[in-house]
């Protein structure tokens, strides 16, 4: 599947954290968005540690972007949550690396790699500002 839940929660999540005027914290963030505060801190020190948050400790501390919503593809976001490229099928990009070892008799290769390609180019183009 292209989006997990990870992947909705950190889309929605950087959405709330772009728009504020200062760090959100994560109950904060869980609250408005109804998400478990833990499984919602993982993924937000995952995006941190992949240079999309900065995170800021103490009584006023939070959760900002480390960079503006317009410089943030969302694929850097999909990748940095899964930890892996986003795929609309369990197909590969080559016919020799197929999954199955049947890639030289794949008839649907060609439109399933097509299909993946521009979904690629799709989601390196959008970016967060995009969506907000």
């Amino acid at each position: 599947m292209l989006l997990t839940r990870a992947s909705e929660y950190a889309l929605l999540s950087l959405i709330l954290i772009a728009k504020s005027d200062k760090p959100e914290g994560v109950e904060t963030l869980s609250n408005r968005l109804d998400i478990s505060k833990s499984f919602l801190a993982k993924i937000l020190q995952t995006l941190a540690k992949e240079g999309i948050l900065k995170s800021y400790k103490g009584a006023k501390g939070g959760f900002v972007l480390d960079r503006k919503p317009e410089e943030i593809p969302i694929q850097l976001i999909l990748e940095a949550v899964e930890k892996k490229h986003p795929l609309v099928f369990d197909c590969s990009s080559s016919m020799e690396s197929c999954p199955n070892n049947r890639g030289e008799f794949c008839m649907i290769w060609p439109f399933l790699n097509k299909l993946q390609n521009k979904i690629d180019e799709f989601l390196s183009d959008i970016t967060l500002k995009d969506i907000m």
